[in-house]
């Protein structure tokens, strides 16, 4: 059998070892029940119990006071650049001002969305220096009764990421955590809403995870579709229209996993130390590049860049041989990218500065 390999790609993402062997052994017969977890009634028992364990593993992790709720929605986090106007602009007077931190790629994609449903105002970009920092807060030129301010707390393609939870005083504070949720500790109090897809941190494409305060809720715009809001998928328990059964299945080992391994605590402790083996070599070297300043520099995706690009399909081609994949960077800004979400070994970013120090030996 071919032996796995050490899978860098930025999502759909390395699930946990633990987690791919569970999902196998149980493939067939879950729990005794004679069904897969594929073919369940999404309404009968036996997927009832795995979506209430799913929801209480999570709030228990990430400590989720009871005033919010959770839901499991479909469409990923491009949807819900939708989905989170249509269910928060309706708390103003219409036209809504929307601010928005501007720190790359999935920062743009929901401002682009968000002018279709309200006024934006990009309060703060990073933009004049290619999405490499995150603006700080005391440059913010928020509006005055903004219906929220957004933020993308990681930037999967640019490397950076907010290493701070920013005061933005009475207005509700929104967040795409897609690639970095569960990876560190968040204190959900003060975040409005918190959405993120699976496919990084949690399990594969398929399911959307929205975290929102009661008060949230029940403001939606008269032409957001039903199973789009919150008020009505939190009151049918998500199951307002059938829900990706199997990839919550797949969340809900992984949030077992992840308390096995002793909770957010533990697994962010491990988060750091494998960014610091990467950052330090990148740090020690020329021969490769990375643009973002230590502050801001993402613990999930670390992009870099070989100082002789002619170079890059060599790199690509050898890290495959020893397998180490899906290091190409994002086709909008080239280069390379580890993704170093949860799943990804500590033994695997070693096996990856060793091969970078050698491919440097080799050709430097």
């Amino acid at each position: 059998m071919k032996r796995r390999v050490y899978n860098f790609s930025a999502g759909p993402a390395a699930l946990a070892e633990e987690v791919i062997q569970q999902a196998a052994d149980e493939m067939k017969d879950w729990h005794g029940s004679g069904l897969s977890v594929m073919e369940m009634s999404h309404r009968g028992k036996e997927f009832t119990e795995i979506l209430a364990t799913a929801k209480a593993d999570l709030r228990e992790l990430m400590a989720i006071p009871d005033n919010y709720k959770i839901l499991f929605m479909q469409g990923g986090a491009i949807a819900e650049n939708a989905i989170v106007p249509m269910n928060l602009i309706g708390r103003k007077a219409q036209p809504a001002t929307i601010d928005f931190i501007n720190t790359g790629h999935w920062s743009v994609q929901s401002i682009e969305e968000a002018h279709k449903y309200a006024k934006v105002n990009i309060a703060a970009s990073s933009e004049d220096a290619g999405f490499t920092y995150v603006p700080a807060r005391d440059t913010w030129k928020l509006s005055k009764d903004a219906a929220y301010v957004h933020i993308c707390t990681n930037e999967t393609i640019g490397g950076v990421e907010f290493n701070y939870t920013p005061d933005v005083g009475d207005v509700p504070l929104v967040a795409d955590m897609s690639s970095n949720i569960l990876s560190r500790d968040f204190d959900v109090s003060k975040y409005a809403v918190i959405y993120a897809g699976a496919q990084k941190n949690i399990g594969p494409a398929g399911v959307t995870i929205v975290i929102v305060r009661d008060d949230m809720l029940g403001h939606t715009v008269p032409f957001c579709p039903s199973a789009f809001d919150w008020k009505t998928v939190a009151e049918h328990d998500s199951m307002f229209n059938t829900p990706p059964t199997y990839p919550i299945y797949i969340a809900g080992l992984t949030f077992q996993w992840v308390k096995r391994l002793g909770g957010i605590a533990a697994v962010e402790k491990t988060n750091i130390a494998k960014a610091k083996l990467v950052y330090d070599y990148l740090n020690s070297t020329d021969f490769y590049v990375n643009k973002v300043p230590d502050s801001d520099r993402s613990r999930m995706n670390v992009p870099f860049f070989l100082k002789d690009e002619s170079l890059n399909a060599t790199f690509i081609a050898e890290a495959d041989a020893q397998g180490l994949v899906q290091l190409k960077g994002h086709s909008s800004v080239g280069g390379m990218r580890a993704s170093i979400y949860n799943a990804m070994p500590i033994e695997g970013v070693q096996a990856l500065v060793a091969f970078m120090k050698e491919f440097e030996r080799k050709h430097g």
